[in-house]
């Protein structure tokens, strides 16, 4: 489970209302608008689909993600599948204990088209970071060891030129290559924006030839690659990488990439924006707790990440300080574009990386945010004053209400929440408990006004937003405690969950 109780722990069609459309304008901007290119679909990290899900009737196929998954609890976040306007499902896979490999497969019956290694290690941390490629320009960019990306041209086809690419130069690898295949290691999905230039976290854990500092990396679409340590990127000489886990993200424009820098060892950070061409500083903000106004805690078992909304505004997870004060809910800390202004926070954000929900897809709403942001809403048993009452959210981030934790804290108005399904045996003293929600990024499905969220019950569920109550659910597995999974929608309206180590593709 990603059990924090007990481990620290979305073409718009014709007729769409014009809220869907204001989403629509960069959540669709770099390719194909059918393809799920990244992380969280887009480089805004919105996780919203650009066609309707399939009805979840049937499991059209499966294939495994991990050919060595640990026995009992998986405490690893596994890549996220991403989908070509074509229909090729490019899935990552972890082969052993810490390799990996790529696989395409066909998402009409999952056979497989191609595959390609990789001699990337994760890094070490809490639970095992994504190994998570992206997609842009008919390329798939593939994180390699020692820093570099592999580059993979025309994922659709069964043979493509693969190339490799190194910010900081391959004469310099090529010079000591055990030394950065030892050190450097890339500790973040990758991000493109829509010129094809990529960037990412690496961290470095020992000494290198030309003394690199853990920081962000670029690799333009030409193959110049540039960096700048998080100790520069902040102003502070403590703070040694990008969050753990990551991705970066980019404003509306482009002109500017968000990523969350920490120290380890303290386990603070700050949210910074960084110019997109030249990773020169724009602005920063040290992370803190909106009820104890101290530190906010920043752990490498968390893959939140940034997203921006349609207004530019920027979202941000992290955890509680003091510990567990927030049952382990930690925040979904809310900042304008330029990082000067800190505005209303969620009541959730510890792992979970917020999607964008049109505020015409609740036709109930009457508030005057053009858009509602989508979390998680757990309320982990035995954590503080934890109920196990865990449940999924849309909030308003322009109104407020009283925090449903600590009440004196003014957080995002719920404007719907549904609660998980399936009883929790493993806390009889909490009758009203049910199976956490399993998801660090969530599907929304403006088309058929729905969110596609995942259960560590074992079921992927449908989430009608007109209604309030589960339209539909698939059983996948039955049911296991794992770290946050995402929720995929591909060309075809196929969705796609992981459960269980296993890569579903359930439609009608």
């Amino acid at each position: 489970m990603e059990d924090k109780s007990k481990n620290l722990r979305l073409t718009f069609v014709t007729g769409v209302v014009a809220g869907l459309i204001l989403v629509c304008r960069f959540a669709t901007a770099q390719a194909a608008p059918h393809s799920w290119l990244s992380y969280a679909h887009d480089p805004q990290h919105t996780g919203i689909s650009a066609v309707a899900a399939q009805p979840l009737d049937h499991i059209h196929w499966s294939t495994p993600v991990d050919l060595d998954p640990p026995d009992g609890e998986i405490l690893i976040h596994y890549g996220s599948p991403l989908i070509t306007a074509a229909n090729t499902v490019i899935v990552p896979v972890k082969t052993g204990a810490n390799s990996f490999r790529v696989e395409a497969r066909s998402g009409t019956d999952g056979s497989l088209l191609w595959t390609e290694t990789t001699n990337y290690r994760a890094p070490s941390a809490g639970f095992l970071p994504s190994f998570s490629p992206v997609l842009i320009h008919n390329r798939l960019y593939i994180p390699d060891e020692g820093g570099a990306v592999l580059i993979r041209e025309d994922p659709d086809l069964p043979a493509g030129k693969v190339e490799r690419r190194i910010f900081y130069g391959r004469a310099n690898y090529e010079a000591n290559p055990n030394a950065y295949n030892t050190n450097v290691k890339i500790n973040t999905p990758l991000t493109a924006d829509s010129e094809g230039n990529i960037y990412f976290g690496f961290i470095v854990l020992g000494s290198t030839p030309i003394g690199l500092q853990g920081g962000l990396a670029r690799i333009s679409a030409e193959g110049a690659g540039s960096s700048i340590p998080a100790a520069t990127a902040t102003a502070d000489s403590q703070v040694s990488q990008v969050n753990m886990c990551s991705a970066p993200a980019l404003s509306l424009d482009e002109g500017a990439v968000y990523v969350g820098m920490n120290n380890p060892v303290a386990g603070y950070g700050y949210l910074v924006s960084l110019n997109s061409q030249t990773l020169q500083p724009l602005g920063s903000v040290r992370l803190q707790d909106p009820s104890s106004g101290e530190d906010a805690w920043i752990i490498d078992e968390s893959s939140a990440s940034p997203t921006v909304g349609p207004d530019g505004d920027v979202y941000f997870g992290v955890l509680e300080t003091p510990f567990p004060d927030h049952n382990d809910r930690g925040w979904l800390l809310h900042f304008d574009s330029t990082l000067t202004q800190t505005k209303i926070p969620g009541s959730f954000g510890w792992d979970d990386t917020a999607s964008i929900v049109p505020a015409s897809l609740v036709s109930f709403y009457q508030g005057t945010s053009s858009y509602l942001v989508m979390t998680k809403y757990n309320n982990y048993a035995n954590l503080g004053s934890g109920n196990g009452v865990n449940k999924i959210a849309v909030l308003d981030p322009n109104a407020t209400e009283a925090d449903p934790i600590i009440h004196s804290v003014q957080v995002m108005k719920e404007v719907l929440t549904i609660k998980g399904v399936t009883p929790d045996p493993e806390f009889p003293q909490f009758p009203h408990a049910v199976r956490e929600w399993c998801i660090n990024t969530a599907a929304v499905d403006p088309i058929t006004k729905s969110i596609i969220a995942n259960s560590e019950d074992g079921k992927l569920y449908r989430w009608g937003l007109s209604g309030n109550r589960f339209r539909q659910s698939i059983t996948l597995s039955s049911g296991i405690g794992e770290a946050y999974t995402p929720t995929v929608i591909g060309p075809d309206g196929t969705a796609y969950a992981i459960n269980d180590a296993v890569l579903f593709a359930v439609g009608k």
